[in-house]
């Protein structure tokens, strides 16, 4: 009976690959807007009774293609995040690594244009996501806040500055996401993770095309002034603290 229900489970998971595979063809050729559950189950076969048994709706279909993609790019980026930088004590190793989590994001946008569309381009028409998507949306994040939480706790940071009427939004934000690290550096964070998804984007959605030709260069050097705006120092500077103070640049 045991093996009868492993064949069955196994059967299932090939199914619902079969068919998120061929909903990312979809979205390739026609966009997240006109992904159809009738014209995937044509495609593969199915009868679109035996499909609804998988995803009953489109945007079921969608949540799992998006959780997907979230989940593509976060792991991307927390691969990115572990991989051996030498002398993580050292400022300019956390610097190193804020880039290599950067770059792997863009790399991975790039590779997987139209799965990055769907989950930062324009909203799907009559679509609302989930909360199932919260937490694959926030892994990048979090890989971006750890490399800063590290670069605080062994190294120190350089403070960003911070208007006053800003900071009951910077605490809040320190207490929601950031827990430990200075508001200045919470605000600086959320701002740095809004910009380098603008640098992604405007290279996957050809903005820079005929403005930006040396787009590797140009890459890597706006993602270090970003690392460089959440307080990540380049050179050795530690405070007594932990937390050095503004650095001169």
């Amino acid at each position: 009976m045991s093996a009868i229900r492993g064949a069955r489970e196994r059967a299932r998971i090939e199914v619902t690959a079969a068919i998120k595979d061929e909903a990312r063809r979809q979205l390739a050729a026609e966009g997240a807007a006109k992904l159809s559950l009738r014209a995937v189950a044509r495609e593969l076969g199915m009868v679109s009774s035996a499909l609804y048994r998988y995803f009953p709706s489109r945007d079921e279909l969608l949540t799992a293609l998006i959780v997907d993609a979230y989940d593509s790019v976060g792991e991307a980026a927390e691969s990115a995040g572990r991989a051996g930088v030498p002398g993580p004590s050292e400022p300019a190793a956390h610097l190193a690594r804020w880039v290599a989590v950067a770059c792997a994001v863009r790399g991975w946008a790039l590779a997987h244009p139209h799965e990055y569309a769907l989950i930062y381009g324009s909203p799907v028409p009559g679509y609302t996501a989930p909360q199932a998507t919260v937490g694959p949306a926030s892994r990048v994040g979090r890989v971006l806040i750890a490399v800063v939480e590290d670069a605080h706790r062994e190294t120190g940071l350089a403070l960003p500055p911070l208007a006053a009427e800003l900071r009951p939004e910077a605490e809040r934000l320190a207490a929601d996401l950031a827990i430990g690290l200075p508001p200045e550096v919470a605000v600086s964070i959320v701002a740095a993770w809004a910009q380098l998804f603008g640098l992604v984007s405007f290279e996957v959605f050809g903005q820079f095309n005929r403005v930006v030709e040396a787009r590797d260069v140009f890459f890597r050097h706006a993602a270090e002034e970003l690392g460089r705006t959440v307080g990540l120092l380049g050179t050795a500077r530690r405070g007594g603290t932990g937390t050095a103070g503004r650095a001169r640049r």
